[in-house]
Formats: C-alpha cells, structure tokens, sequence
C-alpha cells in the first residue's frame, strides 16, 4: 500500500499553483505572450480544501483518498486545459466499492457526491442510497420503473446502490436482472447526468461483475475499503467519545481493545467495524447514564458525567 498522503498538504500545493499559474504557450498564439488563468475561482478551491479536511480525518483510507484527489487532480488539470484551448474529454466516474459493512463506503460517496458538485461534474451533489427492494418490483414492468424512478431521483448526484450483488442472487427468472438492464440502460440514456455506485462484500461483487461481462468496463474505478485493525478501531472509539465530550478511563480502553480484537478473530465475516464500534459507544453512554442516575449522588461532578468507566463497556446483545 502507498504511504499514507497528506491530502491537506495536497490541496495546499494545489491552491500555490492556482495563484501563480505558469504562463501557458499555444500553437496558436507563437507571437503572443501568454496570459496566466485560473481554473476556477479560488472559493471553489476552498470547498475542495473542506471536503478533503473532512476525509482526511477519516481513519485509514489511504487508498480512497488518494483516489479522490487524483479525480480532483484530474478535473482541476481539464480546466487547465479547456481554458488553453486544449482537448479536455470527460470520463466514466461509475464505481465499486467492495468491503464489509462499517468500511466508510455510505460516507465516501457522500464526500465524492460533494467534490463532483463542487467541481461542476454533477448539478446537485446529492446521493440517493438504495437497496434491492428499492428497485425489484413484484411483476413483469414494475422493475423497470422504480428503477427508472431511482435514476431520475438520482439525476445531477449520485445512485448509490447497497449490496448490489443481490440484483443478481435470484438467476435468470428473477426480476434482479431486470433491474441490471434498466441500470445499464440509464447509464447510456443519462450519460454525464448521474454517477452509479455499487457496493457489498468484496467476493460477492466480484462474483456479481463476472456474471454479466458487460459490467467490468462500465465501472472502470474500483476501490477496495478494507477492514480497520484494532488500533484503528480504538482511534475511532477515541473520537467518537471525543465529539461527545466523554473520556475513556485506561482501563475502559483495555477492556474495549481485548474484546475487539476477540470479536475480529471470532467473527471476521460478519464483524461490522467502525458500525459496531458505534454501537458499543453508544450502547456504553446509555449504561453510563444508567449508573449515575442509580448512584447516592444528587448531583454527578463535570468529571463522572464525562467518565466511562469499564462496567459501562457491555458485550451483552441489548
């Protein structure tokens, strides 16, 4: 894996550049001195500057986020170009994102709906997440227009498709199938007007693409998001009691890092990551508030309002 890139540092060289731009030569223009430009407008590159802020204090990723500042990269290089009077064609954005639940996939696109707005390839930058119930009708005819219906709800963002695998679970007969076609049919009616991305389990979406050999080249990026190891899990605790204004006792940390790494090794296939973590946090706040209300003190200091203590940690299914 590449070493992890500092996309603030990035998107600071980017805006050096934005401000002192070398002058560009064209064929065209030999005898003329070259006029500087600027892609776009230096509030522009600051929304850019906050979404990828706001990836960057995502824990781990480092593959995703140096996937979106390439297609920033990419975008701010054709204006460049389209402003020099050179050839600057759009590409094919439809995605997959494979891993397990608690990847951060929902969260990606949604960063990716905003920088593709931002950056003028989508109107609206919205994201629309569905799933196989959302589209599958239960007759012949009433596939194809909740389909339709998701596509045209979707248009100017983002159609965002969890466990997609399923649309192709059920063989020939099943009407999954005529989702698939009625979406493959909307990536060429709608070209440029919306982004498709699916998502699921790795092996699944792998099997899913070979099932229909047209679908491979119609998603040309594919990301992996893999599963974060406990140390990354215990950063993401830290955080989310951080924005909550709770703290972790050290022995709470322990506790809380000795069963991650138990429910990993037990439950590798199922297990939920940054999701379950969330969970236990919360499921943590809840016993927390339990146990001062049930103590001797009337009113809890600043100090045991903020504590979670390792009896608030519990494993139990509630």
């Amino acid at each position: 894996m590449a070493d992890h890139i500092n996309i603030t540092r990035n998107a600071r060289q980017i805006n050096v550049v934005l401000r002192s731009p070398e002058p560009v030569v064209t064929t065209a223009a030999v005898e003329a001195e070259s006029q500087p430009f600027h892609a776009k407008p230096l509030s522009q590159q600051g929304q850019f500057g906050e979404i990828m802020k706001e990836l960057d204090r995502m824990i781990g990723l480092d593959n995703v986020k140096e996937l979106v500042f390439e297609i920033y990269a990419l975008l701010q290089i054709g204006n460049y170009r389209a402003e020099a009077g050179l050839t600057s064609g759009s590409q094919v954005y439809h995605m997959v994102f494979k891993g397990n639940p608690g990847t951060g996939k929902t969260t990606v696109a949604r960063m990716i709906a905003k920088l593709f707005q931002t950056m003028g390839v989508l109107s609206k930058g919205h994201l629309i997440e569905v799933e196989r119930a959302d589209l599958v009708g239960e007759y012949i005819g009433h596939t194809a227009q909740k389909t339709r219906d998701m596509v045209k709800k979707a248009l100017g963002g983002i159609l965002f498709i969890d466990e997609a695998y399923s649309l192709a679970r059920g063989g020939e007969k099943d009407f999954g199938k005529e989702a698939i076609d009625c979406l493959v049919k909307s990536m060429e009616d709608h070209k440029n007007q919306f982004i498709l991305i699916l998502a699921g389990y790795s092996e699944e979406m792998d099997y899913f693409l070979r099932m229909n050999p047209g679908l491979p080249s119609r998603f040309p990026i594919q990301v992996e998001f893999p599963d974060y190891t406990v140390d990354q899990l215990m950063q993401i605790a830290e955080l989310m009691v951080k924005e909550r204004e709770y703290v972790l006792l050290p022995q709470t940390e322990l506790k809380l890092r000795q069963h991650l790494m138990q429910e990993k090794q037990n439950n590798e296939m199922s297990f939920s990551n940054a999701r379950y973590v969330r969970n236990l946090i919360e499921k943590a706040m809840r016993h927390h508030a339990v146990r001062l209300l049930n103590s001797n003190t009337q009113q809890p200091s600043k100090q045991e309002l903020m504590m979670i203590r390792p009896e608030d940690i519990r494993f139990d299914k509630k």
